[in-house]
């Protein structure tokens, strides 16, 4: 009994020495083609990023882990087509689009009057218009009571007219656009704007910019290392996952000799029946 005692106590220390001084790998990249600290401007994918933020935080399991941002800002062309004869928003004002002929080059923004506002305004005016066989009127009372009818087109005034060809540029939306193609069915117009995008970088992992794949690791919460050779990463990993098992294995070995040790000892003490 003593002999097998010391044997599993032989392996729990083989064992136990083997977890303590076995030292786990960590990754680590020659050469990257990235290593940067938050907000340094850098090129990836033939694109100039910003480091827009790192930070750590805790995941669901309660570790501690790192995580980045990338950022960057383009320009994209955008276009909007306004259809003959729709109404848009232009300066603060409603304006009807008219196209003439199927061989247009230009448009026309004719301006939408609010006469109900006009009429409200007007404290001689009645604020409904009157039609009668003969058209639209609006009728008017004078300082001496006297209703008088005026045609319609008369009393209001002559709505704005703006012609716009192709080529040309205006403000809208608070932007200058650019009348791109003028055609029978609308008016096509376009602007650049800027866009921002955003790439998310987790610890350890691999990520695709532009047609190019990186590795990417955190070495600490302020700064991001990255590289293109994503095979040697990739051993890496597989290599610490290898380490991890065995370090598990090994202490699965000290727990079970220790046990062995404390039960056989146990079983020697029991008095026996004969």
């Amino acid at each position: 009994m003593a002999v097998f005692v010391a044997l599993f106590l032989g392996v729990a220390g083989v064992a136990g020495a083997l977890t303590a001084t076995a030292e786990s790998p960590e990754i680590a990249f020659e050469n990257p083609e990235i290593d940067a600290s938050q907000n340094e401007s850098i090129e990836v994918g033939g694109q100039s990023y910003v480091v827009a933020d790192i930070s750590e935080s805790e995941n669901d399991a309660g570790q501690m882990v790192i995580s980045g941002t990338l950022e960057r800002e383009f320009t994209t062309q955008t276009s909007e087509t306004w259809a003959n004869g729709s109404t848009v928003s232009v300066d603060d004002r409603e304006w009807r689009v008219e196209i003439g002929g199927e061989n247009a080059t230009e448009f026309t923004l004719v301006e939408v009057l609010d006469r109900q506002a006009i009429l409200e305004a007007d404290d001689d005016a009645e604020n409904e218009t009157v039609t009668l066989d003969d058209g639209e009127y609006v009728a008017v009372t004078d300082e001496s009571g006297e209703r008088t009818l005026v045609p319609a087109d008369e009393y209001f005034p002559a709505p704005e007219e703006r012609t716009h060809p192709s080529g040309d540029t205006l403000e809208y939306d608070g932007q200058t656009v650019t009348v791109d193609e003028v055609t029978a069915g609308g008016a096509v117009l376009v602007w650049e704007t800027t866009e921002t995008e955003t790439v998310e970088i987790a610890q350890e992992s691999t990520v695709t910019i532009g047609d190019t794949d990186y590795a990417a690791h955190f070495p600490d919460a302020s700064t991001l290392r990255m590289t293109t050779d994503v095979e040697s990463y990739q051993a890496q990993v597989t290599e610490i996952e290898r380490f991890k098992q065995y370090n598990s294995g090994l202490t699965r070995v000290l727990v079970l000799s220790v046990l062995s040790s404390i039960m056989l000892a146990g079983m020697a003490f029991i008095p026996s029946r004969y």
